[in-house]
């Protein structure tokens, strides 16, 4: 429904843009005009009355009332610090109707009341001032049953969404004090529902080549391992999409060790000679996609990153092109399949360009991308109204790793149990909060604490994010080290298969999320991890329960817990509450029931 255009211009000032915003645009207050309201403390109240009378002192004014309602008797009006204006508010003998709140100490009286015209309604206050008059005409003219079921509202959400607007009386609104249960989760639905439908107003059709997949099974019969359902699944939902002639969206997001190589992998050689392209964020791990990739694909297969030596023609006659943001920078074949792992790691531009360069003219690439970071299930639900989801929950090796917190008590023993580990022929990381040392922090910083770890082991390397030979130095030390000594940069997906320890400093800082990202780099290939969170705050209840709890996608939902969800559409404000009413963290039912609305809204629209 389009608003009229000068209602338009009135309503788009207040950011009312539709019937939902509308709906969703309550009254601040209401102001009960009904005579026959009990004169109870504190509630506001009108009345009908005489003015009998006039009382003034330096700090209030007093006038006494006859009360011609709620059974005759007086009551004083009464302003505090009065302005000028209101020296001769009222005038002596003048019957009129007030509306103030009542106290009864130390005798009744109606605090600073003002005169109405009309009682016996509910009258809603949206706006301040003599606006409010005409925002109350535009939602009797626009916000009609009929307006909220052509939106896509059920009838019960649309009845009580009404009744916020057109209430017969208070009680009817609220109870203890606050909204009925019934009118929040009408509000709650009302706001995910429309943000839902603007999700899939910016989903977009492109063209694509459909492509006839390859046969899996030479594929899988090359694999070491049968992969997990899990596994399969998205295998299967990525060959349905490229089978479709517009473009696949498809998130694949697995956990850490969940096997999304194998899934990428399967791919690229279902594509097959139609040609792939793999952006990723660092060239280790292009690297080790590549050796993969190598080792289980019949297809061509080229690497690209700033140090390696492709050609042009290398590139051109590739399969399957995986490379760093140096694939950016070259002129590549049109592709028909797109994957870009790690997403968030990527600028808006860098993914728009490589998706350019990959494109065939007006036919777009079939586009997936692939995360190792988990989320919440209310999130996941949001955000396939945009792009298709595909989960890999399930761990194909079971990992055996112990997290414990620690503080400066426990460093004794922390310290004989790296001497042990690196004794074994085992591998073990430190990481710290921070590069320099800073005032700000609780904590030694790398270069404080490099010198220590270099005095009482051989083989220690160091490095951090802003450390330009960093991909280096995780290489020498995956073949030769003891000891790495570094800063989440550790966190993105690097395969140290010797890794059975690491120690994160100042543990409380950082989010579950990035925690269970780094307790991921332990075991890949060891029978036994340990994962040590050492605190200042050891009874912290966060990293107790992260301590206990080992499924990346449960992390996710205590990581809400902790948190808010911030913007969800632009990724913005992760801190920050996103809605107004909606909780991402407890309403998973009400976004689901959202959903199924959406999806109905959606056919309806098709089939008209």
């Amino acid at each position: 429904m389009v608003f009229e255009k000068t209602d338009q211009e009135r309503l788009g000032k207040l950011g009312i843009l539709s019937v939902l915003d509308l709906a969703l645009f309550v009254p601040q207050k209401y102001e009960d005009t009904t005579l026959d309201k009990p004169l109870t403390e504190n509630e506001f109240c009108a009345i009908y009355c005489e003015v009998l009378s006039k009382q003034q002192t330096p700090k209030t004014i007093s006038y006494e009332l006859r009360l011609l309602s709620h059974g005759k008797g007086h009551i004083k009006a009464v302003f505090f610090a009065p302005k000028r204006y209101q020296q001769n508010i009222f005038s002596i003998g003048e019957t009129l109707y007030l509306y103030g709140k009542i106290s009864h100490y130390p005798y009744l009286s109606i605090i600073h009341p003002k005169k109405i015209t009309s009682v016996g309604e509910i009258n809603k206050i949206y706006v301040k001032g003599p606006q409010n008059r005409t925002h109350k005409l535009l939602v009797q003219k626009y916000l009609t049953m009929d307006a909220l079921k052509n939106e896509g509202l059920d009838n019960e959400t649309a009845l009580n969404i009404l009744k916020l607007h057109f209430p017969s009386s208070t009680a009817e609104i609220y109870e203890n004090g606050s909204y009925k249960k019934e009118l929040e989760e009408a509000l709650k639905l009302t706001e995910i529902y429309s943000y839902l439908k603007l999700l899939a107003s910016k989903k977009t059709t492109l063209p694509a080549h459909k492509i006839e997949p390859l046969p899996l099974q030479g594929f899988f019969e090359k694999l070491p391992f049968k992969p997990t359902n899990d596994q399969l699944k998205a295998i299967e939902d990525c060959k349905s999409d490229i089978q479709k002639n517009i473009q696949a969206r498809r998130v694949v997001i697995g956990d850490v060790g969940s096997g999304k190589t194998t899934v990428i992998l399967a791919l690229a050689h279902m594509t097959g000679k139609n040609k792939t392209a793999l952006l990723a964020p660092t060239a280790i791990l292009a690297n080790q996609i590549y050796e993969e990739a190598k080792k289980y694909l019949s297809i061509k297969t080229v690497l690209v990153t700033q140090s390696s030596k492709a050609k042009d023609e290398d590139i051109n006659g590739a399969d399957f092109i995986i490379g760093t943001h140096a694939l950016l920078y070259r002129k590549l074949p049109s592709c028909k399949t797109l994957i870009v792992d790690e997403q968030h790691r990527f600028g808006t531009n860098q993914r728009h360009l490589i998706s350019k360069l990959a494109s065939d003219g007006n036919l777009r690439p079939h586009y997936f991308q692939f995360s190792a970071t988990p989320i919440p299930r209310t999130q996941a639900l949001i955000e396939a109204t945009l792009v298709d989801i595909s989960t890999i929950k399930e761990n194909p090796l079971k990992k055996n790793i112990e997290t414990t917190l620690i503080s400066k008590d426990g460093f004794k023993g922390l310290f004989a149990h790296i001497k042990n580990q690196i004794a074994a022929g085992n591998q073990v990381a430190i990481i710290y909060p921070l590069v320099e040392k800073s005032d700000m922090s609780d904590y030694m910083s790398l270069e404080e604490a490099e010198g220590f770890w270099k005095k009482h082991f051989d083989k220690v390397y160091v490095t951090h994010g802003k450390d330009n030979a960093k991909e280096e130095v995780f290489k020498e030390f995956r073949s030769g080290g003891e000891l790495i000594v570094s800063t989440t940069v550790m966190e993105v997906g690097i395969s140290l298969p010797k890794l059975s320890t690491i120690v994160v400093v100042g543990a409380e800082k950082l989010g579950l999320a990035s925690l269970h990202q780094l307790r991921g780099r332990v075991a890949r290939n060891t029978e036994r991890g340990w994962c040590f969170l050492y605190t200042k705050d050891i009874n912290s209840e966060r990293l107790q329960k992260f301590a206990a709890t080992k499924s990346g996608f449960d992390i996710a939902e205590l990581d809400l817990q902790y948190r808010d969800s911030g913007d969800l559409l632009t990724g913005r404000e992760q801190s920050g509450r996103q809605f107004r009413w909606f909780n991402i963290k407890t309403d998973e039912k009400i976004a689901k029931r959202a959903r199924g609305l959406l999806e109905s809204f959606l056919k309806s629209v098709a089939v008209k």
